[in-house]
């Protein structure tokens, strides 16, 4: 990834329970990691010797939205100009799964514009994601 001309956001529903905001960047987070494993730098080692993973070699920005500015985000990023970007979505719909097989059962029966997206990570040339988010502020 080229850090100079590309980008990583995460959009989030502020209006969510803390723990629920967590659990979606957290979702979103590894998915983007199976996605982009390039972007997961090497084990390091601290002075004693001890190993920790690798985490991910730049900042991923959360910013703040609600479920209106959650959905047009999603819904644009369908049209074909933003086709090259790398999309995570959490809706609400997941997060009521026990289990992967009920989400892929459920979601067969859910037309895209009835799903409650809860998160939204975007992926890709900076200047695509600094049109869907440039004016958005952070999440604290």
């Amino acid at each position: 990834m080229d850090l100079q001309n590309e980008k990583c956001v995460m959009v989030i529903d502020e209006n969510l329970p803390l723990g629920i905001i967590a659990n979606t960047a957290a979702i979103m987070g590894i998915t983007l990691g199976k996605q982009m494993p390039e972007v997961v730098g090497a084990d390091v080692y601290d002075r004693t010797g001890n190993s920790h993973l690798g985490i991910i070699e730049f900042p991923v920005p959360i910013l703040k939205g609600n479920v209106e500015v959650i959905k047009s985000i999603r819904e644009k990023l369908y049209e074909p100009e933003f086709s090259d970007l790398t999309v995570v979505d959490f809706s609400g719909l997941a997060q009521g799964c026990k289990t992967y097989d009920e989400f892929i059962e459920k979601m067969k029966d859910v037309p895209e514009t009835k799903l409650n997206y809860f998160g939204v990570a975007i992926c890709g040339a900076k200047k695509k994601v600094n049109k869907l988010t440039g004016s958005m502020a952070l999440l604290r």
